[in-house]
């Protein structure tokens, strides 16, 4: 069963930068698209980025041109540089990996955006 452990979450003051990552315990080919979504409260889950090789980044549109998605295929890993953020980013961020038509998903990390 492939399982997906996220890291990096916490409290910034608005304007602030996080590094979230995202480690999947056994292979993950570059080919399959691996990425993160997010939840606020009282909202429905969003897409915030995806990568996979040969294609360009996906984002979703609030968080073009401030956040960043990465993947370390070495190490199953992805990664989502956070920058520029605001109160209206948190929310609990969820890695997840599509393979074979079956979606897996991390457990979640929690971003707080407050002065």
């Amino acid at each position: 069963q492939l399982q997906l452990v996220e890291s990096g979450g916490g409290l910034v003051q608005p304007g602030g930068s996080l590094r979230l990552s995202c480690v999947g315990n056994r292979t993950i080919h570059s080919s399959v698209p691996m990425g993160w979504y997010r939840q606020a409260p009282g909202k429905q889950r969003e897409l915030v980025a995806v990568k996979r090789s040969g294609r360009d980044a996906n984002y979703g549109d609030s968080v073009t041109g401030r956040f960043t998605v990465s993947r370390d295929n070495a190490r199953n890993t992805v990664y989502l540089e956070m920058n520029a953020l605001k109160p209206e980013d948190t929310a609990i961020y969820y890695c997840y990996v599509r393979v074979e038509q079956k979606t897996y998903w991390g457990q979640g990390t929690q971003v707080t955006v407050s002065s």
